[in-house]
C-alpha cells in the first residue's frame, strides 16, 4: 500500500546523525509486521534519541496505515489539506452493497472513479488527517466480506 500523507516522512539526520543507523532504523521499521513491533521500535529511538520530531512521527504513522490498510484492499492513501483519497485494488474484499450504503451514509464520501473514495474533509496537520483516515477505515471494517 502507498502511503502519502503530504507532509515530511523520514528520520532526519539531527535526530539520527549517523547514515547507516538511519539505513538500519527504515529497514527495520520496513519489516515490521505488527502494530506492537514498531511500539517496541518507537519506544527503542525514543531511549536512544529522544522525543520524535514531527517527521519521525509521520514516518512511524506511514508505516502503521501501510498495516492497517492492506487488508481492505487499499492501493493507495493520499491524504493532503484538502481532501483524502482511497484508491483500491481490482476486486477488495469488500462488500459492494454495505460500500455504497457507507458512502450515502456519510455526505463527505464521494466516488472518485470505480476504484476510488474521496473524503473531502480538510486538515493541515498529521494529527487532523489520522483523525480522518482511521474512522474511514473502521468504517470499511464493517463491510469487509465475511
Amino acid at each position: 500500500t502507498e502511503i502519502n500523507l503530504h507532509l515530511p516522512a523520514l528520520l532526519p539526520d539531527s535526530y539520527c546523525p549517523d547514515v547507516h543507523e538511519r539505513l538500519v532504523i527504515y529497514k527495520r521499521l520496513a519489516n515490521c509486521e505488527t502494530q506492537a513491533e514498531q511500539d517496541d521500535m518507537a519506544v527503542e529511538l525514543i531511549d536512544r534519541f529522544g522525543l520524535m520530531p514531527p517527521a519521525v512521527k509521520t514516518l512511524f504513522a506511514s508505516h502503521a496505515l501501510r498495516m492497517v490498510c492492506k487488508p481492505y484492499g487499499i492501493l493507495k492513501l493520499d491524504s493532503h489539506d484538502k481532501a483524502t483519497t482511497i484508491q483500491f485494488i481490482a476486486k477488495p474484499p469488500l462488500d459492494p452493497v454495505k460500500m455504497m450504503r457507507m458512502i450515502q451514509q456519510n455526505k463527505a464520501f464521494k466516488l472518485a472513479g470505480p476504484d476510488k473514495l474521496r473524503i473531502e474533509k480538510p486538515s493541515h496537520d498529521l494529527d487532523e488527517r489520522l483523525a480522518i483516515i482511521y474512522p474511514v477505515l473502521q468504517e470499511l471494517a464493517k463491510c469487509q466480506l465475511n
